[in-house]
C-alpha cells in the first residue's frame, strides 16, 4: 500500500538557526536550512505513526496539519526527542482508548519522571495526556494499524538507542554506530534515513563521511541525511553527494510502499 514519510524535523538538539549564531547557514534564506528538532511521521490511509516528539512537535504538527496520531515510537530519552510529549494531549483526547507510546526501558523511566503528572498512578491532573507506555526493547517489534515496526538497536556514542524499520524503510537518527547484530535487520532497504551531523567528527553522531560509509555498507536504494547541524549548507552539501543520497529538510515528503500484515496489533 502507498504511504509517505513526512520529515517533521531534520535538525539537531539545538535546531537551526542556532541561538546566538550568525553563520551563513543560520542566516540563510534557503528554507531548507531552517531545521527543527528531529522527528518523522509515517502516514498511510487514515493512519499516522510519529517517531519522537521533541520541543518543536507542536509547530511541526500545525505545519503538517496533523490532527490524529495512532501511536508514537521513541528512539531515546534526550530532550530533543521527548519534551513535546505533552503536546500530544489534544490528539490523545480523540482516542477511544489511550494512545500507545513505545519506548525502551531507559526511555520509559525518563518519561515517567519528567512527565510524572501524566504517568504517576496517583496523578490527578484532569486533562493529562491519555497515553500509555508500551515496552519496546532490543529487536522487538509491534504492529500498529497492520504495519510492523521493528526496533533496530544502535549506538549514540556510549548510549544504546533505537532506530526503526517499517517495510523496506529504516529511520536511524542520533547514532554513530550500527552494531553487527543489527545489520541483518537493515537488508534490502528502499529508503534509509540516517544521522549525518556535519563534516567534522563528533563523539556521538555520524559525520558525513561516516554516514556515507554506513550507506555503502547497508546499500539502500535511496538514502536521506538528517539530524543536520548548522555546519552543513543544504545546497552545496547535497551537490557533493552521490545522486542516490540526498539531504532531508523539514516538510520533505518521501513516498514509500508498506506491506500490511494480517495480525494487526500483535507484538512479536
Amino acid at each position: 500500500m502507498q504511504a509517505e514519510i513526512v520529515v517533521l524535523g531534520s535538525g539537531t538538539s539545538m535546531g537551526v538557526p542556532t541561538l546566538g549564531c550568525g553563520c551563513a547557514v543560520c542566516t540563510s534564506t534557503d528554507p531548507r536550512n531552517r531545521r527543527s528538532r528531529p522527528s518523522i511521521a509515517v502516514e498511510w490511509g487514515d493512519h499516522r505513526v510519529v517517531i519522537d516528539t521533541g520541543q518543536d512537535f507542536r509547530e511541526q504538527a500545525l505545519r503538517e496539519k496533523i490532527t490524529h496520531v495512532d501511536a508514537v515510537l521513541y528512539t531515546h530519552p534526550h530532550a530533543d526527542h521527548i519534551l513535546g510529549l505533552d503536546d500530544l494531549r489534544p490528539l490523545s483526547f480523540r482516542h477511544h482508548d489511550s494512545m500507545p507510546l513505545y519506548a525502551d526501558d531507559a526511555t520509559a523511566a525518563v518519561l515517567r519522571t519528567v512527565f510524572s503528572y501524566t504517568f504517576a498512578p496517583d496523578a490527578k491532573y484532569p486533562t493529562r495526556a491519555r497515553v500509555r507506555l508500551e515496552p519496546m526493547n532490543g529487536q522487538e517489534s509491534a504492529q500498529i494499524a497492520g504495519v510492523r515496526f521493528q526496533r533496530i538497536p544502535l549506538m549514540h556514542g556510549r548510549l544504546a538507542v533505537g532506530g526503526y524499520r517499517f517495510g523496506n524503510v529504516a529511520y536511524l537518527t542520533d547514532m554513530n554506530r550500527i552494531p553487527e547484530e543489527s545489520l541483518p535487520l537493515l537488508e534490502d532497504l528502499d529508503v534509509m534515513i540516517l544521522d549525518a551531523l556535519r563534516w567534522e567528527p563528533h563523539p556521538s553522531h555520524a559525520n558525513v563521511d561516516e554516514a556515507l560509509g554506513w550507506v555503502e555498507r547497508v546499500r539502500p536504494r535511496q538514502a536521506w541525511f538528517t539530524h543536520i547541524a548548522h555546519e552543513l549548507d543544504h545546497a552545496p552539501t547535497e551537490a557533493a553527494l552521490p545522486p542516490h543520497i540526498r539531504m532531508a529538510y523539514d516538510g520533505l515528503r518521501i513516498p514509500i510502499t508498506l506491506q500490511a500484515e494480517t495480525s494487526a496489533g500483535e507484538r512479536s
